[in-house]
């Protein structure tokens, strides 16, 4: 159940910085609100799924997958340049995120 939490704690990041990239520096009312709300709903998510995992798995999750999927926002929507040293990064957060869960995620 608290896996849940994460998931929709990273999902709610995702929206919340894609937002942010589209209040255009504040200057656009509705999706600057948005990221308000988003990121207020995805600590809320992440301190909740805190309960039943480790910090240290939980942040390097919600941080390494939410990075990993802004990454590819970027690249598909917002047409931001890809190369192959951006793909090695992103493969190697994904590596470290499935490392950390082999190594035992909650207590």
């Amino acid at each position: 159940m608290y896996w849940l939490f994460l998931i929709a704690a990273i999902g709610f990041e995702v929206m919340g910085t894609t937002s942010m990239k589209l209040s255009n520096g504040f200057t656009k009312l509705i999706p600057s609100v948005l990221m308000g709300l988003f990121y207020i709903l995805s600590l809320s998510m992440l301190t909740i799924s805190l309960k039943k995992i480790n910090v240290s798995t939980a942040y390097a999750i919600w941080s390494g997958i939410g990075t990993a999927a802004i990454a590819v926002i970027g690249f598909i929507f917002f047409k931001e340049q890809i190369n192959i040293m951006k793909i090695a990064a992103i493969a190697l957060i994904i590596s470290g995120v499935v490392i950390l869960n082999l190594a035992g995620g909650t207590h």
